[in-house]
């Protein structure tokens, strides 16, 4: 057992495959503290949806232990004790404070940093260091990638989306610094093939033979590492194999079907033509991101902020943006319920796969910390207090599930991340506006 390594990949014909975490290899590493006790690592997440959501749907009754959930995140009804609903946090930086109308871009480009953007469609743009990459800095340097930046719709990094605001606001949530956002990956193919190791200089020809034989190519070395696990960690290892088969056909399936009529947005080339689809793989995506560890950081929006997308198939037509100023108008308000749904659904999908892969004593889902929502709260106020946020996961954690915590007015939504730093072994006292670690 000596020579094997908790760090070891898969490889063949210079495809890399990370693997899940298995308990015989533990003993073998010594990257890591949390590897020595043989516990599996933490892994954090943030997830965003735009235009903000109806909140009769999504805030539950009362205070405390939860009866049921809103109507909105029934989604995640099979995993409700490791669901939290969180009301009353605040991103001030996404109001205006001075600077006028631009409410869309600030609340993607504050949710993260807690920072006030610098109102400017130049060059000179300027934010703040989001939380996901102060984890990056601090788990980054265990693992293939330092952080992974994934979305469902591409947006300018550059030219006035908002009021005078810099396109990049409103599409792009992580930031490396002030003056350096992070821009997200769209096409699955792409996030497949940083995952799987396929160099830049690689042909796309050859890529994409990479991508469809990955697994082929790497039967032999799987072969011989069965021969030194143990029967639990090689049910594993099959299940783990069989969910990237599954992400390829699914991956090749897409690229053979039509073009859909063209939308209102450009669609990125190579993504699938169905958006459900599109998020969908993205989200089996980063639970390979995962369970390989191949990162223990991912941000994930699911439309850019004031996403004018429209639902046909939801029979919601209208553009989202347009929908959220509902002016209290219930019909439109009905059918923001319908987007905020859909969404809710793809979290649902995403914490039910994490819950069903073991780990350790537990699940993926029990060490990981996953934050979902939105930096605006009702659409049509364009307000940034009592924002609709869900934490999920961190049972192993010392998080506690099935409940719903109301925080006093004006605390800051940074304050949340520090404490999901801290869970993950990172120590930070200060992020944009915080005031103090909050306790959850």
């Amino acid at each position: 057992m000596a020579q094997l390594n908790r760090r070891r990949a898969l490889q063949g014909l210079g495809a890399t495959i990370g693997l899940p975490w298995l308990e015989s290899l533990v003993r073998a590493s010594a990257e890591s503290s949390v590897a020595q006790a043989g516990q599996p690592p933490v892994r954090l997440a943030w997830m965003y949806v735009p235009n903000g959501v109806h909140m009769p749907n999504w805030r539950p009754a009362a205070e405390g232990k939860l009866s049921e959930l809103p109507a909105t995140l029934k989604p995640l009804e099979t995993f409700r004790n490791q669901v939290s609903v969180l009301t009353g946090l605040t991103a001030d930086k996404a109001r205006p404070n001075g600077d006028g109308p631009g409410d869309h871009a600030r609340a993607l480009s504050a949710f993260l940093t807690g920072c006030q953007a610098r109102k400017t469609d130049g060059t000179n743009i300027s934010s703040g260091i989001s939380v996901d990459q102060i984890a990056a800095g601090g788990m980054g340097h265990l693992t293939r990638l330092p952080s992974l930046e994934i979305g469902a719709e591409a947006g300018a990094m550059a030219g006035n989306c908002d009021s005078g605001y810099s396109c990049v606001y409103s599409s792009t949530m992580a930031w490396r610094s002030s003056s350096q956002p992070l821009p997200k990956e769209v096409n699955p193919a792409l996030v497949f093939d940083r995952l799987f190791g396929a160099s830049a200089d690689e042909s796309r020809k050859d890529k994409d033979r990479l991508r469809r034989s990955v697994l082929d190519t790497v039967t032999k070395d799987a072969a011989s590492l069965r021969g030194k696990i143990s029967t639990g960690d090689k049910r594993k290892l099959d299940e783990y194999l069989d969910s990237v088969r599954d992400i390829e056909v699914r991956m090749a399936r897409a690229e053979k079907l039509p073009p859909p009529a063209k939308p209102p947005i450009d669609r990125p080339k190579g993504v699938p033509a169905a958006y459900g689809e599109h998020l969908e793989l993205l989200a089996d995506l980063l639970v390979l991101a995962f369970q390989t560890d191949t990162t223990r950081v991912a941000t994930f929006v699911l439309a850019n902020e004031g996403s004018n997308r429209p639902y046909p198939w939801l029979k919601v037509p209208e553009g989202h943006h347009d929908l959220s100023h509902h002016g209290r108008n219930a019909a439109k308000q009905e059918k923001i319920a319908k987007i905020n749904l859909f969404h809710a659904e793809v979290l649902g999908r995403l914490g039910r796969k994490l819950s069903e892969i073991r780990e350790g004593d537990g699940s993926l889902l029990d060490r990981c910390l996953i934050a979902y929502g939105s930096g605006n709260s009702d659409g049509d106020r364009h307000n940034h207090d009592d924002l609709p946020i869900v934490l999920m996961g961190g049972a192993k954690l010392g998080i506690e599930g099935n409940r719903h915590v109301v925080f006093p007015k004006e605390t800051p939504l940074t304050n949340l991340w520090l404490a999901m730093l801290a869970k993950a072994g990172v120590q930070r006292d200060k992020l944009g506006d915080s005031t103090g670690v909050l306790k959850i």
